[in-house]
């Protein structure tokens, strides 16, 4: 049976999350809570839920009209809608009795065979159906979703021994596929995975800190980026999620693992803690947690607690020598320098990683049948670059039991099988394999139609590449350009690859896909290069790569063979510019798209402005006529708007109605070649663009909006003489008129023009280098 329409039963944080999502997916949903007392309207607390949700950034919505396909009911009215509902989520109270009670309720008007699941957190499965009816107990499972839903890719799945195997495989593609999440089936164990290893590690990383004496500031900046941790740190993570949940998450474990269990020797009572709770400051939602900003004195001044005292100091940069050395050491070797410093620093990380990486060991496969499933668990769920197991691997599986048992602790037998093998994972005939309880290494299985890069780069060499970009073969005729500079910033290095994939495409091979499996796409050119040029005057070196660029791009365009771009997190400026020049873009759900050189007092100069145009002039759902187009694209770029999802991106005319969006990360390298190998059959160059451009008939309007901005302080006197040479560009130039189609190449040259008479202005200059130095605007 096809999940189309999907009911939410709870309305608080976690259930409306959830409800978001699935509606983000294109479907139904139902979201119901109680009847509040003397309500005249008793659907207000889901009504509710709904409209909050509508103001909140983060936005749990990807596009307002998702919101649409949420119907607010209640519990007491609407239960016998669930008839018409293929999946029930329950996300009410973590209390038993309510549950089942509820269960009760959903029982008398589900449809057969129609799936139930809980979101809980903290109640066994087993628990859950105790006394239920065969029927629900079939049909039911836990689903643990991670908050925020949208942007935690994690999903905990459990099934119960009755549970029908069929039920949970569709239950698992649905989530895989259409809401985009990364499913680890756990055992009917206390806290599943991801909680049970985090709760613990957040425990060990707090208690380890307050004996050891370590500031908030040292301690999350040891557990941080050099451990492959969240930059947080440990007691930023807990001021983002709420101090006052770790309590009630704890509580729950304590109750129900085992009196064996590690976990209790962990469990103390943190009076520091406590008295924050009790007096509001419970983190991102409270007054302020580990760390607050003060506003006193007409000031913001960001404080940090005191883990002895409770008082709040100013914020002081850590200063370890650990952490200098984990820098110099690199990436690869961060981890393993850092835990074997002997600096306070170093102790601590030792201290923490000790007891959480043994811990993690000693669980298998009693909480995950593998060790990837626990690795995928933490890195999805905790936002940890590395599992548990890949950073034992970093930092040695033999050192690390040698010390273990230099220091008389206990040593889980799986970390002994891996001191005596190649680690917890290896690569053996092009195939990443895990190691499992058994000592025997097995090949990590994709779910059917993935197809990841890091995959193809095991098997084959590059077919070309440097050190800012490569190509690589992705099978059935399909080449695949990767950056991969900082944050996939393009420069001349990335050009020249570009050249490359236009000489070798078309010998024998069919389509380009433009990917990476980097956190963003591109955040555009190397702002560095450009601004290192400006202040030694190279100006032509900066013409050439404004020029260089525009060809490029136009090649691409009119190549022989189909482009597609598959752009996932940020595509901004000249990434952007490269989606845009592609045939067809393949977007992830999550792509945050836009044109945003004003910000650093420049225009698009590769071809964004004419691009944008083309398309919003193409676009059949927008008013026509010369100045509709233009108006739009002075908005988008001239604001330097950023789409927060692939469907504002649409919205926004970055993306086509014929261009594609996928939920699943893991999924777009594959959804990408598909539309590719498509688009090759019979394929076409498309003809170049000519456009319907107002010329100076249009300045008046365009003028009209900045002076009203200017008025009311929303333009700085930069932003004035950046936006006339943006006006200058969108109407066509001075000889334009919307009788004469205004050929591409023209809106190009425009382009480069205005770039250059920006670039050389002082007050750009000063935009850039602030830009660089803070990665903020400046407002000049």
């Amino acid at each position: 049976m096809a999940i189309e329409r999907v009911a939410v039963i709870g309305a608080g944080v976690m259930g409306a999350g959830i409800a978001a999502q699935i509606a983000n997916a294109g479907l139904e949903v139902l979201l119901l809570d109680l009847v509040p007392e003397d309500a005249e309207n008793r659907s207000i607390v889901a009504e509710s839920a709904l409209a909050k949700m509508l103001k909140e950034d983060p936005a749990p919505f990807m596009s307002k009209g998702a919101a649409r396909r949420i119907q607010a009911g209640n519990i007491e009215d609407d239960l016998a809608r669930l008839d018409a509902c293929d999946w029930i989520i329950e996300a009410v109270i973590e209390r038993l009795e309510v549950k089942q009670d509820l269960y009760t309720k959903i029982e008398k008007h589900r449809k057969p065979g129609s799936l139930v699941s809980s979101n809980t957190s903290t109640l066994p499965l087993a628990r859950l159906m105790d006394g239920q009816p065969e029927g629900l107990r079939r049909d039911f499972l836990i689903t643990h979703f991670f908050n925020p839903p949208r942007y935690m890719r994690l999903l905990e799945i459990v099934s119960g021994p009755d549970t029908r195997d069929e039920a949970t495989q569709e239950l698992m593609d649905f989530a895989d596929r259409r809401l985009g999440k990364g499913v680890v089936v756990c055992k009917d164990t206390p806290g599943f995975v991801a909680n049970r290893i985090g709760t613990f590690w957040i425990q060990a990383a707090v208690t380890e800190a307050i004996d050891r004496g370590l500031s908030v500031e040292e301690a999350d900046a040891v557990m941080s980026k050099y451990l492959g941790f969240p930059k947080t740190g440990v007691f930023g993570l807990m001021d983002l999620v709420g101090i006052d949940l770790m309590p009630h998450v704890d509580r729950s474990l304590a109750e129900n693992l085992p009196s064996d269990d590690p976990y209790h020797a962990l469990r103390r009572d943190l009076p520091v803690v406590a008295r924050m709770i009790q007096e509001g400051f419970t983190g991102r939602k409270g007054k302020g947690g580990f760390y607050r900003i003060n506003r006193g004195d007409g000031g913001k001044v960001k404080e940090a607690v005191d883990l002895t005292t409770g008082k709040y100091a100013p914020v002081r940069k850590p200063i370890l020598d650990s952490l200098s050395a984990a820098k110099a050491a690199g990436r690869k070797h961060a981890a393993r320098t850092l835990v074997t410093h002997p600096d306070k620093g170093g102790a601590y990380a030792w201290a923490v990683l000790s007891k959480t990486l043994g811990y993690a060991a000693s669980l298998v496969p009693q909480i995950a049948s593998d060790i990837a499933a626990i690795d995928r668990a933490m890195t999805l769920g905790y936002n940890w670059k590395l599992g548990p197991f890949q950073l034992l691997d970093q930092i040695g599986a033999v050192p690390f039991v040698e010390r273990l048992k230099a220091e008389k602790m206990t040593v889980p037998a799986l970390l002994e099988t891996a001191a005596g093998k190649e680690g917890f994972y290896r690569e053996h005939d092009g195939a990443l394999q895990q190691l499992l309880p058994d000592g025997v290494y097995q090949n990590l299985e994709r779910p059917p139609g993935v197809v990841l890069l890091e995959d193809v780069k095991r098997r084959t060499e590059r077919m070309a590449g440097n050190a800012s970009a490569s190509l690589w073969d992705v099978g059935d005729g399909v080449v695949c350009l990767e950056v991969h500079t900082k944050l996939n910033t393009i420069d001349q290095d990335v050009f020249a690859i570009i050249a490359k994939a236009l000489e070798i495409v078309p010998k024998n091979h069919r389509a380009l896909v433009i990917y990476n499996e980097a956190s963003h796409f591109s955040a555009g050119a190397n702002l560095g290069l450009a601004l290192f040029a400006a202040n030694t005057a190279l100006w032509p070196m900066i013409e050439d790569l404004v020029v260089q660029g525009q060809k490029l791009y136009r090649k691409l365009k009119y190549a022989p063979f189909p482009v597609v771009a598959a752009p996932s997190g940020l595509a901004l400026g000249g990434g952007c510019e490269i989606c845009l020049a592609a045939d067809a873009i393949e977007a992830h759900a999550e792509t945050y798209m836009g044109l945003v050189e004003v910000g650093v007092g420049v225009i698009p100069g590769w071809g964004g402005c004419t691009e944008l145009l083309a398309r919003l002039a193409a676009d059949r759902r927008r008013p026509k006529g010369p100045m509709p187009p233009v108006v739009e694209a002075f908005e988008t770029i001239g604001t330097a708007k950023v789409a927060k999802s692939a469907f504002e991106a649409r919205e926004l005319g970055f993306l086509r109605d014929t261009d594609g969006i996928t939920f699943n990360r893991d999924r777009l390298l594959a959804a990408a070649k598909a539309r590719a190998l498509v688009l090759a059959e019979g394929y076409r160059a498309p003809d170049p663009a000519e456009l319907s451009l107002p010329g100076p008939n249009g300045m008046a309007s365009l003028d009209f909006a900045v002076h009203d901005l200017a008025l009311k302080g929303l333009v700085t006197p930069h932003d004035r003489t950046v936006v006339n040479e943006l006006i200058g560009v969108l109407i066509g130039g001075p000889e334009a008129d919307h009788t004469t189609p205004t050929p591409e190449a023209r809106i190009l040259d425009l382009e480069r023009e205005a770039f250059m008479r920006l670039v050389r202005n002082e007050a750009t200059l000063a935009r850039m280098e602030h830009m660089l130095t803070t990665g903020k605007p400046l407002r000049n």
